[in-house]
């Protein structure tokens, strides 16, 4: 599924328009599919509704619901922001209906407003969707400030709010929030996902996200580069397993990882790739800590290997790795590696010369960001379509912007930088963004806190190394990588919550997040 942004949402309905599904058409589809989902959730027959209506498309969205619902027997009332156009249908539907019509500029210190947000069960915000373009000023503001304080005030008998294709305020292209937005525990939008409801601060108002078909044609948005992770197309990119395998057949993985301060991330990155289905995984780690890694990765095979300092990799290393390199199917380095200057010489030497010397699937994490980050134009010497996995700060520190730069343009910045580096892009946190060279890019639809703790990196750079040892191509792997990583926090959240995982309990939850793709249970 395609994510747009306004003006893309605006062209397909332009296209859909002249192609003979009228906008009228497109407007009484997504008002029915509003009512539709509240009574997928509630039994509205007695209820009190409070249709909030604003001007343009999104009021005449609210308008069309207000009808629908008040046809299933639900207490409509419709609180208009200001009047509509005499021409207006919906608005005539609303009133031939018998529905109850508001108005703003007749309510005297919106004093009815007040008391129809007290005894309403169900909120729908219909006032401005995709429309903003400036701060809420003046009486719409005044309605949203009145609307949030009551629901405040209600605590848990509040109602249930429903924004119509998005919350009023969230900026669709960028997250940006206004302050007088309302939170919503449902978000009904139209067609396609829009960009803002997977960037925060916006991303947090928007609640629980459906999107509705309004008779708009998924083909027409087939240009747009952006594209939201959906579980049959993740299934797809999951390699097969033949019944006549052997662990070749699977592919080997050499990981260059861990250091003494961070053994663990040695072992979660892996045991994630092992988790995944490859069929063998060397480590190659410094020799001091290779007993203590040995004791706690079974199924590991080892390359031990000198040291500069114990729990710390000399440059003699790299020979070492660079004759052991043409054996193995795919490398994984950084995790837990350290920044001791002869390790992070290593890296530097070891990509350079995997970009003159070899084609092998690779990805780079944690450390190994850090070291090429160190060296100015170092995409330059780094092999192209290489698997990238930066978080927030290791992006500002190879990119050269501040993190609020990323913050600000999460999407936008990943893309760019994946064509610019040619690499393969994948930037992590909430609603990760995974970028290719060629201009495309997909956002996980995950945004769980349970993975903000220590090691869950380490456990997706070797879920995607296993994927990439599997003959999976790189951009892919990052996308189903990605994917498998998130489900798996699901699975270990449903049985304890967002608090208090840490990175080991995805480990076992990864072969079950597999099995739940292939099955369609997702």
């Amino acid at each position: 599924m395609k994510i747009l942004t306004a003006q893309e949402m605006r062209h397909v309905e332009a296209l859909t328009d002249a192609a003979g599904t009228s906008y009228a058409q497109m407007m009484e589809n997504a008002g029915s599919s509003v009512a539709q989902e509240i009574t997928k959730r509630l039994t509205v027959q007695g209820r009190t509704i409070l249709v909030l209506v604003g001007p343009g498309n999104n009021g005449g969205d609210g308008l069309v619901a207000a009808r629908y619902l008040h046809d299933v027997h639900a207490n409509v009332y419709v609180y208009l922001w200001r009047s509509r156009a005499d021409d207006d249908n919906n608005m005539r539907l609303v009133r031939e209906r018998g529905i109850t019509v508001l108005q703003a500029d007749a309510d005297a210190g919106l004093a009815a407003l007040a008391d129809l947000a007290q005894r309403a069960d169900i909120i729908i915000d219909a006032l401005l969707g995709t429309g903003i373009a400036r701060p809420i000023e003046g009486v719409m503001k005044a309605m949203l400030n009145t609307v949030r304080a009551i629901v405040s005030m209600r605590g848990e008998n509040r109602p249930l709010i429903v924004a119509v294709d998005l919350p009023s305020g969230l900026n669709s292209d960028t997250g940006g929030i206004d302050p007088a937005a309302l939170y919503a525990d449902l978000t009904v939008t139209f067609a396609f996902p829009k960009r803002g409801l997977f960037l925060f601060p916006g991303a947090a108002y928007a609640g629980d996200v459906v999107v509705a078909d309004i008779g708009i044609p998924r083909q027409l948005a087939r240009d747009v580069a952006l594209d939201l992770a959906e579980p049959d197309i993740v299934a797809r990119l999951l390699p097969t397993r033949p019944r006549d395998a052997h662990k070749g057949t699977f592919g080997k993985l050499l990981v260059i990882a861990g250091c003494v301060n961070y053994t663990g991330a040695a072992y979660l990155a892996c045991t994630a790739a092992y988790r995944v289905g490859a069929g063998l995984v060397t480590l190659a780690v410094a020799r001091s800590i290779h007993p203590i890694l040995a004791a706690k990765t079974t199924e590991v095979t080892f390359l031990p290997l000198p040291e500069a300092e114990p729990g710390y990799l000399s440059a003699d290393s790299l020979p070492i790795v660079l004759d052991a390199v043409p054996r193995y199917d795919a490398l994984l380095i950084g995790c837990g590696l350290g920044t001791h200057p002869q390790t992070r010489q290593i890296v530097l030497d070891l990509v350079g010369q995997m970009k003159k010397v070899s084609r092998l699937p690779m990805i780079i994490d944690a450390d190994g960001l850090n070291a090429l980050a160190s060296v100015a134009d170092w995409w330059s010497a780094t092999p192209d379509g290489a698997v990238l996995t930066p978080h927030p700060g290791e992006m500002a520190r190879l990119s050269g912007l501040s993190m609020e730069q990323i913050a600000a343009d999460r999407i936008g910045i990943t893309m760019q930088h994946a064509t610019a580096w040619a690499k393969v892009v994948l930037l992590k946190g909430a609603y990760t963004v995974i970028a290719a060279p060629s201009g495309v890019a997909t956002i996980n639809p995950f945004a769980n806190p349970a993975l903000a703790t220590a090691g869950t990196g380490d456990v997706l750079a070797g879920t995607i190394a296993g994927l990439l040892t599997q003959g999976v191509p790189p951009y892919a792997a990052a996308v189903a990588g990605a994917y498998l990583h998130a489900s798996a926090a699901q699975i270990v959240t449903e049985n304890i919550g967002d608090a208090g995982m840490v990175a080991s309990d995805l480990l076992p939850a990864l072969p079950h997040a597999i099995r739940r793709l292939r099955r369609g249970e997702e």
